[in-house]
């Protein structure tokens, strides 16, 4: 997984490395954080919500004075919980055990891809291509009862493909804040039995380096 990993980064850079060369349109890095609220979906059935933060570098070629380049790397979790009544066999009786809840929990590094177009010199609006590699992927169980159950979820890629759309505003030439929307059209899920998807929000802040 950990090769895997670093391929997909290795892949994600390659044309800003080279636009280091080009003088008169250098390249831009910085770091960005922020908060990401994911919505995770079994079949039909919606998860509730999950919040988390994330944190990483971008990295910015500029191609024309309306048209960037932008690809980062950042870390964040993804998932989401839903609860059910449960009951258990206890000796010959079945008991309700009161409510159970399920929490899943994706742990990635992101690499997004995208084309900005500048709408006027500070606002942009993106598109592109979110390639999350899954570093773990947990599934816990709790119960009043029954106590917690923490195990691996292996039904999940390792790759996870998320196409985005985002609008960044540059508040001078160092800070900027930007916000992007990462769609569920493509599912998670190793096969087909479960099918599983997840889409989230992400916003934040970031700076540039001179």
């Amino acid at each position: 997984m950990k090769k895997n990993i670093l391929f997909g980064v290795l892949l994600a850079v390659p044309t800003l490395i080279n636009a280091q060369k080009t003088q008169d349109k250098p390249i831009s890095f910085g770091v960005k954080g922020g908060y990401n609220l994911s919505s995770m979906k079994f079949f039909d059935e919606k998860l509730d919500s999950k919040s988390y933060f994330y944190a990483g570098i971008v990295a910015e070629q500029a191609l024309s004075p309306k048209f960037g380049l932008q690809a980062e790397v950042l870390y964040t979790q993804l998932g989401g919980k839903v609860a059910y009544s449960t009951v258990a066999l206890i000796g010959s009786e079945i008991v309700e055990t009161g409510d159970t809840t399920f929490e899943y929990r994706l742990n990635q590094i992101q690499v997004p891809i995208s084309v900005k177009y500048y709408i006027i010199p500070n606002l942009s609006a993106s598109a592109g291509m979110n390639f999350g590699f899954n570093i773990s992927t947990k599934a816990e169980s709790s119960n009043a009862i029954t106590g917690t159950d923490k195990r691996n979820y292996d039904g999940i890629k390792t790759l996870s493909l998320f196409p985005f759309l985002g609008a960044e505003y540059k508040i001078n030439d160092q800070f900027f804040v930007d916000t992007r929307y990462n769609f569920n059209f493509i599912e998670i899920n190793k096969n087909n039995s479960i099918p599983v998807k997840v889409g989230f929000l992400q916003a934040g802040v970031g700076y540039r380096f001179k």
